[in-house]
């Protein structure tokens, strides 16, 4: 806790702030190992993430809730993450469906760059995500 008040102060807390949410947007943990999925695109897809609370894991620890809302926009905090207690990272953003890909934009996250994903319904409530770039995850859906 010393170093980070240290830090904090040497750099100021946005610096850390924004360093850490992007290590922990940048670094995705590999996609479970099944092959179970149910691929979701069009009109079957919006429905499926419309509304929807998407908790991505972080590599440290936690999750990271992404709340994908019925009019386009998308809230993203990393309080869940356990950061809250010494910062509280949020972003926010809009989403779309393109074909068989959810897209979506933040506004600071990932330099404000559009990013695409398919999307596999999983088991248990849970999706396999591959973004446009490669990286690939599982997410807890709710």
């Amino acid at each position: 806790m010393q170093h980070l008040v240290f830090l904090t102060q040497c750099f100021g807390w946005r610096f850390w702030s924004m360093a850490l949410t992007l290590a922990l947007l940048l670094t995705p943990l590999p996609a479970a190992a099944t092959s179970e999925g149910k691929p979701l695109a069009g009109a079957a897809l919006k429905s499926f993430i419309s509304g929807r609370r998407i908790y991505l894991a972080v590599p440290l620890g936690g999750e990271i809730p992404l709340t994908y809302r019925a009019n386009g926009v998308v809230d993203g905090t990393g309080e869940a993450a356990g950061l809250g207690k010494y910062m509280t990272p949020k972003d926010r953003g809009r989403w779309w469906v393109a074909g068989n890909r959810v897209c979506q934009k933040w506004q600071t996250w990932y330099d404000g760059r559009a990013f695409c994903f398919t999307v596999d319904q999983l088991p248990g409530g849970k999706i396999r995500w591959v973004r446009d770039d490669g990286k690939s995850g599982v997410a807890r859906v709710r």
